[in-house]
């Protein structure tokens, strides 16, 4: 079993290629013997975003605190504290911080084999970005 305050676990820059002020704490992994899933507590700064992606594995969130919206391919839809979201395998999927505070949540996934294919959506690569 283990016991700790989110606060304890270090905080690391989500760095994918799109991310803009998004920060990661990995609070359960498979390092502390959970056989199956994840779990993560991303930050997002105010106007931050996660990078617009899709994988082929699922996403549970819970959102602890802040303001913001989940892109569901090209509609937003908006979140606050409180709601869940379910991202199937294989959606493009992006969240954004729409209010003044940081947008907290917790983000459980499988365990995730090394090499598995992530996908940036093409607006969001370099080369989009330059034209």
């Amino acid at each position: 079993m283990k016991v700790c305050k989110a606060t304890d676990v270090s905080a690391a820059p989500v760095k994918m290629e799109g991310a803009a002020g998004c920060s990661v704490r990995w609070l359960v992994d498979d390092k502390d013997g959970a056989p199956n899933f994840a779990m993560r507590q991303f930050e997002v700064e105010p106007s931050g975003h996660t990078p617009r992606h899709s994988h082929p594995y699922e996403h549970e969130i819970y959102v602890l605190e802040g303001e913001g919206v989940v892109v569901e391919g090209t509609k937003e839809r908006p979140l606050k504290a409180g709601d869940c979201v379910y991202v199937g395998p294989g959606e493009v999927h992006q969240f954004k911080n729409t209010g003044s505070a940081a947008l907290k949540f917790l983000c459980m996934v499988p365990h995730i084999p090394p090499g598995t294919p992530v996908t940036v959506a093409a607006e969001c690569s370099p080369e989009a970005q330059h034209h």
